[in-house]
């Protein structure tokens, strides 16, 4: 297996951005409901693993480095998409609203990853110059998700622990 070049954290976050954007941009072109939903399942593999990594390694990385209100949009930016992650997984391309969810799932991300991205006062920005050891960082990311991406493989993506929202979702 090749050796992945090592990264920092926030272009190994950035690199996912660009990965989901594909393949959001695929899933709008697909044609056929085998191809849409393993679009989507993939879609949602790659969010929910990258979702995570931020939530237990990078956030709090950033905690008092940061902008406190725009730590608390993203968690809350997060639990948004992991209740829909959780709607499109329970579903199939069949669904009514299916394509919806997959549309709105992708505004969602677009707005946050435009808030994480945005060039002088986005929580990248202010990250970097919060002197961050960006480098180790990257090297705990890069461990989690590898970790984490095989487990929900194997395991199916877990139902969304929610930071900021009560209750479950149905």
């Amino acid at each position: 297996m090749a050796e992945s070049k090592e990264m920092d954290a926030i272009a190994l976050l950035k690199q996912d951005h660009r990965t989901v954007e594909d393949l959001f941009a695929q899933f709008e072109k697909a044609g056929g409901d085998g191809r849409k939903q393993k679009l989507a399942e993939q879609i949602c593999l790659e969010l929910a693993v990258h979702a995570q990594i931020e939530e237990e390694i990078f956030y709090p990385a950033c905690e008092g480095k940061v902008e406190e209100d725009l730590l608390k949009e993203s968690y809350v930016e997060h639990d948004a998409a992991k209740l829909m992650i959780a709607q499109i997984m329970a579903g199939e391309p069949s669904d009514e609203f299916y394509d919806s969810k997959v549309t709105v799932l992708q505004e969602e991300i677009e707005h946050h990853v435009q808030e994480e991205e945005k060039r002088m006062e986005g929580l990248f920005s202010q990250a970097r110059k919060a002197d961050l050891d960006m480098d180790a960082l990257g090297q705990q990311l890069a461990a989690r998700k590898a970790e984490l991406t095989e487990q929900f493989k194997a395991n199916g993506i877990p139902a969304p622990e929610l930071k900021t929202m009560e209750g479950t979702p149905a």
